[in-house]
């Protein structure tokens, strides 16, 4: 999926996401590993993060937006701009690296990602992720699609949410052997008095491609509100988000 990222705001308020990210780094077991790919790597926080812990490290996204933030902010690292679905290193790596990134990469071409990190990893190299997993902020489009329903359009999920299973059947499928998974929630705080609403603006930009902006003003306005009884609490805002975690490893 290509959005166009308001990548400043992205980075001002929405840093929670990179820095959740960090907990995903510990899962590398760093023994024999000195070369790590980045795969969706946005403004390169979580680059940063890696090249801090000694590793080589490479990023790579789709997003020439977010890499320009990458770019300015960390100059003594090589950023890519290439899609996950479709790039070639010029040598392997002993590790793939990715945070919240795959929920936006359509199911369809999720054997194509996983097919590229095959061929970026050395035998033996390590996939650790994290991404949104099954029931992932089940609440907030469930609304959305009852509101898009009552203004007479159909709400299109814009994300893949897998489950465990569905996933470790794609890792294996692609030759990976999985070392680790869970699936987890939680909610996060959303920044500001309109958190939710500008939660939506930033993420949830597909389904409205084709209304017009009065009445998708109208329509996020009414979910939110009917929302509010569930996310808004002591005065914050809140995402259900449900993260899947996993470690896999390429043996052949």
């Amino acid at each position: 999926m290509n959005i166009k990222w308001d990548a400043e705001k992205y980075t001002s308020d929405y840093s929670f996401i990179p820095q959740y990210g960090n907990d995903v780094i510990e899962l590398i077991d760093t023994g024999d590993v000195s070369s790590v790919l980045d795969l969706g790597c946005g403004n390169g926080s979580l680059t940063k993060a890696l090249h801090d812990k000694g590793f080589s490290v490479k990023g790579i996204d789709a997003s020439g937006e977010l890499l320009d933030i990458a770019r300015k902010n960390h100059p003594d690292i090589e950023f890519i701009q290439a899609d996950a679905t479709d790039f070639v290193l010029p040598e392997p790596v002993d590790a793939v690296f990715s945070n919240a990134v795959f929920h936006w990469i359509d199911k369809e071409k999720q054997s194509s990602m996983l097919e590229c990190v095959y061929r970026a990893l050395k035998i033996n190299g390590q996939f650790v992720f994290e991404f949104g997993g099954y029931g992932n902020n089940r609440l907030i489009h469930l609304q959305l699609e009852k509101v898009f329903s009552e203004y007479g359009y159909q709400y299109k999920m814009p994300f893949y949410f897998p489950t465990i299973g569905e996933y470790s059947v794609l890792l294996e499928q692609a030759g990976f052997e999985v070392k680790y998974a869970i699936l987890f929630d939680r909610p996060t705080k959303l920044v500001g008095e309109n958190g939710l609403k500008d939660w939506i603006h930033m993420f949830v930009k597909t389904p409205f491609s084709d209304v017009d902006d009065s009445v998708r003003e109208a329509m996020i306005d009414k979910a939110v509100e009917k929302l509010q009884d569930d996310l808004y609490k002591d005065g914050t805002w809140y995402s259900d988000y449900v993260r899947i975690r996993m470690k896999a490893v390429k043996r052949c």
